[in-house]
């Protein structure tokens, strides 16, 4: 199946997490803090620490470690604090 992040394609496998395709695509920071710009990804993987959010489909705040992709996804880096689009 495929996803695209930051409008690239990429290839994802069925029961792939966000963070898995992320990391698989050599991403290890997709977002930045509201307070400072400093750079997050994956830290706890269980969705606890909340450091994961990305973008997907226009939504913000998805935790990556716990979201599977879906063919088609759209997944974007999340700067701060965003609004739904």
């Amino acid at each position: 199946m495929k996803v695209r992040i930051e409008g690239r394609e990429h290839e994802a496998v069925p029961g792939q997490t966000v963070a898995g395709v992320l990391l698989g695509a050599g991403m290890v920071s997709w977002r930045t803090t509201r307070g400072g710009g400093r750079p997050r990804g994956v830290f706890c993987g269980i969705g606890v620490c909340f450091d994961c959010l990305v973008v997907v489909n226009g939504i913000p705040d998805v935790r990556a470690c716990q979201r599977l992709v879906r063919d088609g996804d759209d997944i974007r880096m999340q700067h701060g604090a965003e609004l739904p689009s």
